[in-house]
């Protein structure tokens, strides 16, 4: 983005009226909220090593730090007058979007994985060392980034055809497994889980795959709007209704708002994480102050 079109940048909507004000500080209060949830949730998983040598909180780990950084750019894309577009001069270079779909992989993977852990939970802890997970993770991070480098070396015209062909067959693909996932997890803890005999394992399984079972609930309800709508404007021919920013867009409001949902999800659904934040992430700091 150039110097120029800093300097004119100016609030989504200027706060000339009392909806205009309240929609600024739901914007401000929303990136603040994303922030501060992701950034717990991430200090308690590095405070807790129990916590870190579990694959699943590693997944948690990466949606969280994707999400923080959504949270950061949302001052600029969400509160200021921006259009992240391929032609815009306040434009992202598809880096913000990026943050998005990282989080959306961190889920899809964090799904494959419960999956594989209940089904075969054998080959499961032979196959999924933590060193192997992270490399997965590094793994979508770095193929995340060499397309956003991609489509920043090639000229617009072709940029928008691989992200328009990307968009489509990569979200129509990832939502059907997704769902197909959430159904299989959601049998497989409902009938599968319930006849093994009661036990702490068992127990720890059933609600680690009813949590991302949840987290994918969410996800999938928040972000198949927008999905549907990038879906049907680049391929009907209809022309679709444009709105003036980012932050006056509801279908890309909705994907920050899962953002700050993600990690309450995560502190409301899992024990062992809720109990570290407690005690050594939000009680010694309320002490110090």
């Amino acid at each position: 983005m150039s110097n120029s079109s800093l300097q004119g940048l100016s609030l989504a909507l200027p706060l000339t009226s009392f909806g205009n004000v309240l929609m600024f500080l739901f914007s401000v209060s929303l990136a603040f909220s994303i922030i501060f949830l992701n950034m717990s949730v991430c200090v308690s998983i590095l405070l807790n090593r129990a916590l870190r040598s579990e694959n699943r909180f590693m997944y948690m780990l990466s949606t969280c730090f994707s999400d923080i950084c959504t949270g950061v750019s949302y001052y600029y894309v969400g509160v200021l007058d921006v259009k992240d577009d391929f032609d815009s001069p306040t434009r992202t270079y598809l880096v913000v979007p990026t943050f998005l779909g990282l989080s959306y992989m961190a889920i899809l993977a964090a799904q494959a994985d419960r999956y594989h852990a209940v089904v075969s939970p054998f080959q499961y802890l032979r196959r999924m060392t933590r060193n192997r997970t992270v490399v997965v993770i590094c793994g979508y991070w770095l193929y995340a980034f060499l397309i956003v480098a991609v489509n920043n070396l090639v000229p617009v015209g072709v940029a928008r055809q691989i992200t328009g062909i990307g968009t489509f067959v990569s979200n129509i693909f990832t939502v059907i497994i997704m769902i197909g996932l959430n159904i299989r997890l959601f049998i497989i803890a409902r009938f599968q889980l319930e006849k093994e005999p009661p036990s702490v394992e068992r127990d720890t399984k059933r609600s680690s795959v009813y949590l991302i079972l949840v987290v994918a609930m969410f996800f999938l309800a928040t972000w198949l709007p927008l999905f549907c709508h990038v879906i049907v404007c680049n391929f009907s021919g209809w022309v679709c209704f444009t709105f003036k920013n980012e932050g006056t867009n509801p279908l890309r409001v909705l994907p920050r708002v899962n953002a700050a949902l993600t990690p309450i999800l995560y502190i409301c659904g899992c024990s062992p994480l809720r109990a570290t934040l407690l005690t050594k992430v939000w009680r010694p700091c309320c002490r110090r102050r």
